[in-house]
């Protein structure tokens, strides 16, 4: 099926710039959150991340234009029923997620293709929570989005051909890349990438190195543009705890155990540079190592 309007759920860090892309590149987008103020900030970012792609000469004054006016936002996630495509961004919560996913469904076209932008939880069963398995997918960003090149797309036990085809169409349409990945925890990008900061986080704890160190050698002795704290931070601790969570949960393997100090920031709120405080401190203009 053509893919021509696009819902999304979820107007945070992941939705706004879901919201940019698909707009950027032709789409109807209709965004929704359960808050005005959310709703608000997030045009505000998209219309903020336009303008520096202007600047940098990516797309005309013209473009911007015509993307701004193809995103709506809406407080009624139901409104979101007429969509062809829905991609769910909301908080890392399979609980929170599967009742998005239930008020929708009787407001649904029956070709409506759903789709959930999670980092780790099981696509085969949010889509057995459905009337469509067949039509679901993991649909998973990278952050930032405008930026970050790849898409995994994640195909539950049910997801027939035509879907996963068509997902793949819409991912070339927006300028990304796919990589398919099998429906298990955490699929590729985060079931390697999660454990490395975990280590680190690890490093950290049993005093090997401090936080500076850990970091300077991972971005010079190993070419990474950002060292493991320091990404780990612009992820939210509270996003890299869960993921380690859904891996220890769901492979029963010991070295996915989350490192005790990990959940001690969570459990403090030093989430990363969302709250202000992670492993850095980012309360004055250059970010301070906390430890």
């Amino acid at each position: 099926m053509a893919i021509q309007s696009v819902g999304v759920v979820g107007a945070g860090q992941m939705g706004n710039g879901i919201a940019h892309v698909f707009a950027l590149a032709g789409y109807n987008v209709l965004m929704t959150d359960i808050s005005q103020d959310a709703l608000d900030k997030a045009m505000k970012l998209v219309a903020k991340n336009l303008d520096r792609q202007v600047k940098g000469e990516k797309i005309t004054e013209a473009e911007k234009d015509a993307a701004l006016g193809r995103i709506a936002t809406t407080l009624t996630l139901t409104d979101l029923g007429k969509c062809d495509l829905i991609i769910e961004a909301a908080t890392e919560k399979e609980a929170v997620k599967s009742k998005i996913f239930e008020e929708l469904l009787p407001h649904l076209k029956p070709e409506t293709i759903l789709t959930s932008n999670t980092s780790s939880i099981s696509i085969t069963r949010l889509a057995s929570r459905t009337d469509r398995p067949e039509k679901f997918m993991g649909f998973h960003f990278m952050n930032p989005v405008p930026i970050m090149q790849l898409v995994e797309l994640i195909r539950g036990i049910a997801t027939d051909e035509e879907t996963y085809n068509t997902l793949l169409e819409v991912v070339e349409n927006i300028g990304k890349t796919a990589a398919t990945a099998e429906d298990f925890p955490a699929f590729i990008v985060n079931r390697i990438l999660i454990p490395m900061i975990n280590e680190a986080v690890y490093t950290l704890y049993e005093g090997v190195g401090s936080v500076k160190s850990i970091d300077q050698s991972m971005k010079l002795g190993a070419n990474w543009p950002m060292g493991p704290l320091e990404l780990g931070d612009f992820i939210g601790l509270d996003t890299c705890l869960a993921i380690m969570n859904v891996l220890h949960d769901g492979l029963a393997d010991t070295k996915y155990r989350p490192c005790p100090l990990l959940v001690k920031y969570v459990e403090a709120g030093w989430l990363g540079r969302k709250s202000g405080r992670g492993f850095y401190d980012y309360s004055g203009e250059t970010p301070v190592p906390t430890r």
